[in-house]
């Protein structure tokens, strides 16, 4: 029997454990077939399904592509226009890593789809969707995608939607948005498919989202449960890339993401280890996100880099003081210290006081000032393993993906011509590569050795 629907299959090559849609035999041969018609195919003879005629053609070359034969699918539906074989065509070319050239297919059988045919349309678009996640275009328009998501609900597609829906948690986690993605799955968990009804390879998606969100917030334990569960998932489905992805993951747990600064051995830490340094019950100066935590307490100075800068600087002398003029350079920038630094200094002390008053005093010493925590508690200053200027563009290009310099900002939450400028000056010391010229110009680099970037993407930042 042929089920003739739109269902998810691998995109090899660039996307790594990505997907796109594919007109076809579902390949999760051990999951529940989708609310479909099955029907047996013979000579021209064509079965309807959502107003979608299938001719052998169609069917032949929909199983060419469920066995991976993207080459196969192509030849049997290169010269044909109407919609059906140009989702198809799309998603062969999705496979073969012409991902432009897939989204324009797509986009072309979307519109060929008549007013009757909205399933179809729908699954058009979260395909065109996933390859713009999978090309790094986070500026592609998200109300359509959730208009799809919304009629595959309601035309009674749950794994089409529940892909969906992960897709959507991933984007959010790529622009860290932890709250709503973990939103997102949980309403997935509680509506459209419990986690046991999920096919493996979306179980292993959607585990490795729910760890990603966990790294992001420092809970190891948590990633470590969601990342054994996708990996058994990962071998269930059998498909490599995912394997490799999750293997990666997994391995990431493992390498040290920061040190500690001031620290005699020069000490690295795992993301296990900082999270016990976060449960220790001393007073934690993370450079890497801008906050200082004591155990549930956080202070956030991502928006007041000043105050951080200054709450920098008095941990790393601590227990001892920092005079005022280093206090003055560093902060201010201001090689001779006039009366106009000394009063800003006193007011910016004031507001780190205020700021710091849940976990720390600021004490006025004879040269300057220092911290003054509580008896039992140290102050320890925790920074990335790599602390250059640009490092979390780097961060976010160390995936291996090309990106524009237009997702970079949407990602980093920062200006065009920020990003812009950070690109030029890593692309002349030869730590990026570009390709493509005008909007088609993309970014890349190969992974940064030695450390994951989990501490250097983006992340929303507690309330003061």
């Amino acid at each position: 029997d042929t089920v003739v629907v739109m269902t998810a299959a691998r995109i090899a090559g660039k996307g790594g454990y990505d997907s796109a849609w594919a007109f076809g035999r579902s390949p999760y041969r051990d999951s529940p077939r989708p609310a479909a018609v099955a029907s047996r195919q013979t000579g021209q003879q064509a079965t309807p399904l959502d107003g979608i005629r299938m001719d052998s053609i169609l069917t032949a070359a929909a199983r060419a592509l469920a066995n991976g034969d993207a080459l196969g699918a192509l030849t049997r539906v290169a010269l044909r226009d109407d919609a059906p074989a140009l989702a198809l065509r799309g998603i062969a070319m999705a496979r073969i890593g012409d991902l432009e050239r897939a989204r324009a297919l797509l986009r072309r059988a979307a519109r060929s789809f008549g007013p009757g045919e909205r399933l179809a349309r729908a699954r058009c678009i979260i395909a065109e969707a996933e390859i713009a996640l999978v090309t790094r275009d986070l500026g592609w328009p998200m109300g359509s995608f959730h208009r799809a998501r919304a009629t595959l609900a309601e035309l009674s597609d749950p794994l089409n939607a529940a892909h969906a829906a992960i897709l959507a948690a991933r984007r959010l986690l790529l622009l860290g948005r932890l709250d709503e993605a973990e939103v997102v799955l949980d309403e997935l968990d509680t509506g459209l498919l419990p986690l046991p009804l999920l096919p493996p390879t979306l179980q292993a998606t959607r585990e490795l989202v729910r760890s990603g969100i966990a790294l992001r917030r420092l809970r190891t334990a948590v990633a470590d449960a969601a990342l054994g569960r996708a990996a058994r998932a990962a071998a269930q489905a059998g498909i490599p890339a995912l394997v490799a992805e999750v293997d990666d993951a997994r391995r990431q747990l493992e390498r040290p993401v920061a040190r500690l600064v001031g620290d005699p051995d020069a000490r690295m830490l795992t993301l296990a280890g900082i999270e016990v340094l976060l449960d220790s019950g001393d007073v934690i100066v993370d450079a890497g996100r801008s906050v200082i935590q004591c155990r549930d307490t956080t202070v956030a100075l991502a928006t007041r880099p000043v105050l951080f800068i200054l709450a920098r600087l008095l941990a790393e002398a601590w227990p001892a003081d920092v005079p005022r003029e280093a206090l003055i350079a560093r902060a201010f920038r201001g090689r001779d210290a006039d009366e106009s630094h000394r009063v800003r200094l006193r007011v910016e002390i004031g507001r780190l006081r205020v700021a710091l008053q849940p976990l720390s005093g600021v004490t006025a010493t004879k040269q300057g000032f220092a911290l003054q925590p509580c008896a039992t508690a140290r102050v320890v200053v925790v920074a990335p393993a790599d602390e250059s200027r640009h490092a979390a563009v780097l961060a976010l290009l160390a995936d291996g993906e090309a990106w524009s310099s237009s997702a970079l900002a949407i990602a980093l939450g920062a200006s065009a011509r920020t990003v812009q400028r950070a690109l030029g000056q890593l692309a002349a010391q030869g730590r990026v590569q570009q390709f493509g010229r005008g909007r088609a110009r993309r970014w890349m680099t190969p992974p940064v050795p030695g450390f994951p970037t989990a501490l250097l993407l983006p992340l929303p930042q507690p309330r003061p």
